[in-house]
């Protein structure tokens, strides 16, 4: 089927094509090799403005529509249910090896910004860039569920990006981060409608509000629906910088871009390997 199937909405071009991502995608002995070129490629779609922050080169992203977020919705609801009934299967053991490993509750809940809804206005067209009701909420806002990885006082100094080796993850909270067992719980999300199976992770308003000041285009993830998984997730892994979050974005540009049928079988391939 032609590109302009899957894309139908023109937003802005992306110098980062298949051809960097696919190695990567693809694993095997060169994956380490592509993947460090892949971020070169990321790092070469910035230029440096007067004041040293980094700024996008302006690169268009395609929003992907039609037939295609049909048939993706579809399949996020009957892997959704399949997820959570074998997932209610073994909840009492994780209930209780979590409980077990640290005082508090099983599940933790968090808002988080989702897809910006009122891009358009009523009429079907762009809506103004001073928009107030935009500048107050730049997505929708939702609550999404995960099993407890931390200690309940975790943030008790404020909101924290979590890192790879988080101090603040209990013993029991690694390996179910490892094995994305704490992941699960959002399937119930995108049950709702609220996310999707691949997407951009959606992020805390606190830190949308810090990121957007330094990353122009980041508002451009905001633009589908938040995924469990992505091309962001599996290539970039955990923000532990101002310029990974960089990366972060300009991936999930690409993978929005890129969405399709084999685009996503391949993140859900890679998606099952790390966690396997």
């Amino acid at each position: 089927m032609s590109k302009r199937f899957y894309f139908n909405n023109l937003v802005s071009r992306s110098t980062l094509g298949g051809k960097d991502i696919g190695p990567v995608m693809a694993g095997g002995s060169t994956a380490s090799a592509a993947a460090e070129k892949l971020r070169n490629v990321v790092e070469g779609n910035f230029e440096t403005a007067p004041d040293n922050r980094k700024l996008p080169l302006q690169p268009e992203i395609y929003l992907p529509g039609g037939i295609y977020l049909d048939f993706k919705r579809v399949f996020d609801v009957v892997i959704s249910v399949i997820a959570l009934a074998i997932f209610g299967l073994i909840l009492p053991l994780l209930s209780l090896i979590i409980k077990l490993d640290s005082p508090g509750p099983t599940f933790y809940s968090q808002d988080r910004v989702g897809i910006n809804r009122r891009r358009k206005n009523r009429r079907g067209g762009e809506r103004s860039k001073d928009d107030r009701r935009k500048v107050l909420q730049p997505g929708s806002p939702f609550q999404v569920h995960k099993l407890r990885t931390m200690g309940v006082n975790a943030e008790s100094g404020g909101p924290q990006w979590a890192a790879k080796n988080d101090v603040r993850v209990t013993r029991v909270g690694r390996f179910l981060r490892k094995t994305r067992l704490d992941e699960v719980p959002q399937f119930w999300n995108v049950l709702k409608g609220e996310m999707s199976l691949i997407g951009p992770r959606p992020e805390r308003l606190v830190f949308v509000r810090q990121l957007e000041k330094d990353i122009p285009e980041y508002h451009d993830r905001l633009l589908v629906l938040p995924g469990i998984t992505g091309l962001a997730q599996v290539i970039n892994g955990y923000d532990d910088s101002l310029d990974s979050v960089r990366r972060k974005v300009e991936l999930d540009r690409q993978d929005i871009t890129m969405s399709g049928f084999s685009q996503e079988g391949r993140i859900l391939f890679n998606s099952s390997g790390v966690v396997l």
